[in-house]
């Protein structure tokens, strides 16, 4: 599907929309999450400020010490003001590691909750929605994004906060003590925040780009990994790493530029705290010598020297801390339009649930499109009765794999109806139509685990004893127990250390146990020599026997004895009828089957 032709929802997944309004809404949205520990996280902005509070109390308290006691030699006032202020800096420790941990602890929460629940979300998404969205690009919002979010959480904010009570309360403290020299501290404040905010603006886009870069990346390295088997034997290394080094370098272009603003604000912080420091003793020097020194002593000078480049400090981290939380939103702001995404294949109000049924199927009239005006299916009816064998046949994109999407409901149709028993497919659960079926596609997916939960994927509740009789029935016990550990053995990531006959066995075993109904095999038999072909038929047969089976066939031998066999090309239903009927009418199956008969198999 290309992009022209892709539709979008204001504010849904690749909508463009106000990216300040987006980051305003991933805020607010954010805040909502934890609501449920506001008394938590105002507990901990106490034990903020009281940190904060305690390592402003320590320069006073090194002033004092300076003026009263070392001026002095009260060497036992100096030992009694140095306890004091060792206990003052322990206890800002000791209330900046309790509420680190307790937001950590908030963080953690917050963020198991949003995982939950984007792949819940994900869960409710149809056919379609992965159809437009790349796999890489959906794992980096539910990964990389959502990290983004928990920094924002468990660091950005509780930075931002840290600083900002610093700030206050060492201006508060300042000005207390001499609001002359806190004036003098504060000259370079103006320029420095005047150009911070202008890095700042820059850094908003400049991150949102960089976020939805990575995603791409992502993308292009889960495609090109999961493909690897073709990479391999097609000899396409090179252009693998090309196709990467490019995605790599956008990265990085777009990387540089946002770490880049980033990077420049702790030195502009730097700068503020020496101008700052410059100024304070320039001012307290200047008060120090005039007339009686005006209040001004070498101990207040001393501890506002280092109130001063404590100031920027407070200051560099907000402003280095506000390119994160840039960053950190754009992130939110991809997971939020994640779970905004509203599926397109809902059940209607109080649809019932589909009961037992008897398995007769019918399709009258049905048009189908995956793309708005470019038809797949066009008139397409048929009937197949309880128990029938129905073979599905035609020329690659002919529509035979699109009649087993629209039958388990994965798509809507535009016209026309789909029914089960008389029940119209849109009318009933599509859970309850699901449970009905059963799907063996061409493509096996196994899961890393066990052989024996594997086939248990077919229904749950399935004990070991009815796990092996399924396997018997798929004719695959024999090599399982062949297998290193037999039922136990596990199976490694994608079924790589099974052969292609062996992971389509499993998918057969998997769908006999779940004991359907309704039963569909996509090419069920092409990826397996003759010997496992006629293994998989036998076993068919008594798979298939009372049930309603639907077979797309690339080898005729599998239909031969189908009820009834549709030819389908470009959409439509051509040809129909039993094998020696459709060899009777000299057409398109005639010439597959004489083809295919010489030993000579087209392409479909």
């Amino acid at each position: 599907m290309t992009e022209a032709r892709r539709t979008y929802t204001p504010g849904g997944m690749g909508q463009p929309i106000d990216r300040d309004a987006k980051s305003s809404d991933s805020f607010r949205r954010l805040m909502g999450y934890l609501q449920p520990f506001k008394f938590r996280l105002l507990a901990s902005v106490a034990l903020v400020f009281i940190a904060a509070l305690l390592n402003l109390i320590g320069p006073w308290l090194q002033g004092v010490a300076i003026d009263d006691y070392i001026a002095t030699r009260d060497r036992d006032g100096l030992r009694t003001i140095v306890i004091i202020l060792v206990l003052t800096y322990l206890g800002a420790l000791l209330a900046g590691l309790i509420y680190g941990r307790s937001v950590a602890a908030v963080a953690q929460r917050v963020m198991a909750q949003l995982r939950q629940d984007l792949f819940a979300r994900l869960q409710t998404l149809s056919m379609r929605f992965f159809d437009r969205n790349r796999t890489g690009d959906l794992m980096s919002r539910v990964t990389n994004d959502v990290d983004a979010v928990d920094q924002l959480l468990s660091q950005n904010l509780l930075n931002i906060l840290n600083s900002a009570i610093q700030i206050v309360s060492l201006l508060g403290i300042m000005f207390f003590l001499d609001w002359r020299m806190t004036l003098a501290a504060l000259l370079p404040v103006p320029i420095v925040l005047f150009i911070v905010g202008r890095i700042a603006g820059m850094s908003r886009p400049a991150f949102v780009d960089y976020q939805r870069s990575i995603g791409g990346l992502n993308s292009v390295a889960q495609e090109r990994l999961g493909g690897q088997r073709a990479v391999i034997s097609l000899d396409r290394q090179d252009t693998a790493r090309k196709e990467f080094a490019d995605a790599n370098e956008g990265t990085r272009a777009k990387g540089i530029r946002a770490q880049t603003l980033t990077v420049l604000m702790m030195p502009l912080m730097f700068g503020l705290g020496n101008l700052s420091t410059v100024s304070v003793v320039g001012v307290g020097a200047w008060l120090a010598v005039s007339g009686d020194g005006n209040g001004v002593t070498i101990g207040l000078i001393a501890s506002f020297v280092t109130y001063s480049s404590r100031l920027g400090r407070p200051l560099g981290t907000i402003a280095n801390t506000v390119t994160s939380v840039f960053a950190a939103l754009a992130g939110a702001s991809r997971v939020f339009e994640l779970l905004d995404e509203e599926p397109d294949l809902v059940d209607k109000p109080e649809a019932p649930v589909l009961g037992a049924v008897d398995g007769t199927v019918r399709f009258d009239d049905v048009d189908f499109s995956y793309v708005q005006g470019e038809h797949i299916l066009s008139d397409v009816s048929f009937e197949a009765k309880p128990g029938q064998m129905v073979g599905l046949v035609g020329p690659t994109g002919a529509g035979k794999s699109t009649i087993i999407n629209v039958l388990n409901r994965f798509y809507d149709i535009e016209a026309g109806s789909v029914t089960v028993d008389g029940h119209d497919l849109r009318d009933v659960q599509t859970d309850s139509l699901r449970q009905q079926l059963g799907i063996v596609l061409q493509r096996t997916f196994l899961f890393t685990d066990t052989v024996r939960e594997n086939i248990r994927f077919g229904r749950l509740d399935a004990t070991d004893s009815e796990v092996e009789d399924a396997a018997r029935l798929a004719n695959a016990d024999h090599f399982i127990r062949a297998l290193p550990h037999g039922y136990d053995t596990i199976v490694s990531e994608g079924g790589n250390n099974l052969s292609l006959g062996q992971r389509q066995l499993l998918a057969i075993a998997r769908a006999a146990l779940s004991n359907p109904t309704l039963l569909v095999l996509d090419e069920a038999t092409s990826s397996v020599d003759t010997r496992t072909e006629r293994a998989i038929q036998k076993a068919f047969i008594s798979l298939m026997d009372g049930r309603t089976s639907f077979v797309i066939a690339h080898r005729l031998s599998t239909i031969r004895d189908a009820d009834l066999i549709l030819v389908l090309q470009d959409g439509r239903i051509t040809e129909r009828g039993t094998h020696d009927e459709l060899l009777e009418l000299d057409g398109f199956y005639h010439n597959l089957y004489t083809t295919q008969f010489r030993g000579t198999t087209p392409a479909f």
